[in-house]
């Protein structure tokens, strides 16, 4: 008898096996595009963050308002859990729900603020990139903890400080102290927009250590209503 998958259900590439999941993320990590984005003149961001409860997965996208500094617009959906948590492979676990979630929305966002990694992934592949390319849209990497690499140098202690993160001799990504003292994220490029762009909106739409759209997607992900809808 063959042994059940490791990824069942990814996404429309779908890998069996983790050697094709890692190949797949090698592959797809090529088309990762950095585009100027003018992060001062962005109005409607995007967040996104799922959870999990009982063997399903919770995902919600939301479209945050800059200027007004709220939400407008919202979606969520629930699916089976497709696959256990595996570190490194966390789009495969996640994206199809966040794909459901994304199609309900009435209205997109220019950018997407993603809870996890853009290229700084061992395989330059995160969340955030994956979602990225798959949808071909503007993705930030916006992650509470450093998966790979190191700091060039000290993170100072106030807001808007910043720290290189360093990966086989390149930056990869950017820690960010969004809040004076507390705890950095680790920013990345996910798609369609430069490293620097990519902090100037995060810094730009965070009070608290993480910004406002992922802080609103994780409410929304966790609420767990009986049934989804889009507003």
């Amino acid at each position: 008898m063959d042994e059940a998958p490791l990824f069942p259900r990814p996404h429309p590439w779908g890998v069996r096996t983790e050697a094709e999941a890692r190949a797949l993320q090698q592959r797809l990590a090529r088309l990762v595009r950095t585009e100027p984005l003018d992060a001062q003149a962005v109005r409607w961001v995007g967040g996104v963050d799922v959870s999990a409860r009982d063997g399903r997965l919770r995902a919600a996208v939301v479209v945050w308002d800059c200027l007004e500094g709220h939400m407008r617009h919202q979606a969520t959906a629930q699916a089976p859990e497709p696959m256990p948590y595996r570190p490194g492979f966390l789009s495969f676990r996640e994206i199809p729900v966040i794909q459901q979630a994304w199609e309900r929305l009435t209205q997109r966002p220019e950018v997407l603020l993603v809870d996890g990694h853009g290229v700084a992934h061992p395989r330059g592949l995160g969340i955030a990139a994956h979602l990225g390319v798959l949808l071909d849209w503007p993705t930030v990497g916006v992650a509470k903890r450093r998966l790979v690499g190191r700091l060039a140098h000290p993170l100072g202690p106030t807001r808007g400080s910043r720290a290189a993160l360093l990966w086989q001799g390149r930056v990869i990504g950017m820690a960010v102290r969004t809040r004076d003292r507390v705890k950095p994220v680790w920013v990345s490029v996910g798609h369609r927009v430069t490293l620097d762009d990519a902090v100037a909106l995060v810094l730009r739409c965070s009070r608290y250590r993480l910004p406002e759209p992922i802080r609103a997607a994780h409410r929304l992900a966790g609420s767990w209503p009986a049934t989804d809808a889009t507003h």
